[in-house]
């Protein structure tokens, strides 16, 4: 196959264009910035369906592999800036690959939309402007891609893993943390985990079936204590996570959504809602075998200077 990565400059990009070209695929790397491995600086939030059709000739598949983060806080309304962020271009790049005759795409999503198929009672895409972009990234997608493309949507949760200077864009905090002399607390509730590499071999997988399905992916399912526990155990400062009674995270990410608030600002995650969701025990089926102990340590690695 011969494949277009849009965000192949990016901490999964880089794993998607590598596990491609080691599979035998050729490969046009797309990313927003030229840097050494970008064979073309698009910003995909810009560029149009005539531009895309042009980037796309000649291929047989896509990856999606940009878009918004759920960690904005942009001024409100936030719904706009995800949706131009993480539904537009997608429209555009399967409307184009469809016009071009494309026969496979993936989606980088996230797996709040694998939550929202399965608890509708949730409300997620209501309450959350984010998910609320994913959800319509993967409908909308679809419905512009047409019955002759098919598009797999991988489902991702926390993504751990390093490609050259790339990490996950929540890692630095968490490293912070950790390497501080601050106690670690965690609430209840936990979430699926995997590494940029897992979500590499399920993306070519999903390229090379020309699957069109909802692929949720997981190496493992964490508690928040387990989680935070590992991460400071990688990072060489290995201690006690607290447990942090739910009554208080609720009520410090409420306090979170009024201080967003008066500054005119919304969360892609709504505090007002984010206890209900975050506070639960988001896991998911593991897709294959293994952990992802080696890609906490390539996250946070004991020996950093």
């Amino acid at each position: 196959m011969k494949v277009l990565v849009v965000g192949a400059s990016g901490l999964i990009g880089q794993h998607v264009v590598g596990r491609l070209r080691a599979r035998g695929h050729a490969v046009t790397a797309v990313a927003r910035t030229a840097r050494d491995g970008v064979d073309r600086a698009v910003d995909a939030t810009e560029a149009t369906g005539v531009e895309f059709r042009a980037l796309l000739a000649g291929h047989d598949g896509v990856v999606f592999a940009a878009g918004a983060d759920d960690r904005e806080v942009p001024r409100k309304p936030a719904y706009p800036v995800f949706q131009r962020g993480n539904v537009t271009p997608v429209v555009r790049l399967l409307t184009a690959a469809r016009e071009e005759g494309l026969t496979r795409a993936a989606v980088l999503g996230s797996y709040y939309t694998y939550f929202h198929r399965e608890h509708p009672g949730w409300r997620l895409a209501e309450r959350h402007p984010y998910i609320r972009s994913r959800v319509e990234q993967a409908r909308e997608g679809r419905e512009a891609a047409g019955p002759d493309l098919p598009v797999a949507v991988l489902e991702l949760p926390f993504v751990f893993g390093r490609a050259g200077d790339r990490l996950p864009n929540w890692a630095g905090a968490f490293d912070r943390w950790v390497r501080s002399r601050s106690p670690l607390v965690a609430p209840p509730g936990g979430s699926a985990v995997t590494s940029a590499a897992h979500v590499a071999d399920e993306v070519v997988g999903a390229l090379e079936r020309a699957s069109g399905e909802d692929v949720p992916v997981a190496a493992e399912n964490l508690t928040w204590p387990e989680m935070i526990g590992r991460i400071a155990a990688a990072a060489g400062h290995p201690r006690p996570v607290r447990r942090l009674p739910g009554v208080v995270a609720e009520a410090a990410l409420r306090l979170t959504g009024l201080v967003n608030g008066v500054r005119g600002r919304q969360s892609g995650i709504d505090p007002a809602h984010a206890g209900g969701l975050l506070l639960r025990d988001l896991f998911l089926p593991p897709s294959g075998t293994g952990s992802v102990a080696d890609a906490i340590a390539e996250t946070f690695p004991a020996d950093r200077r």
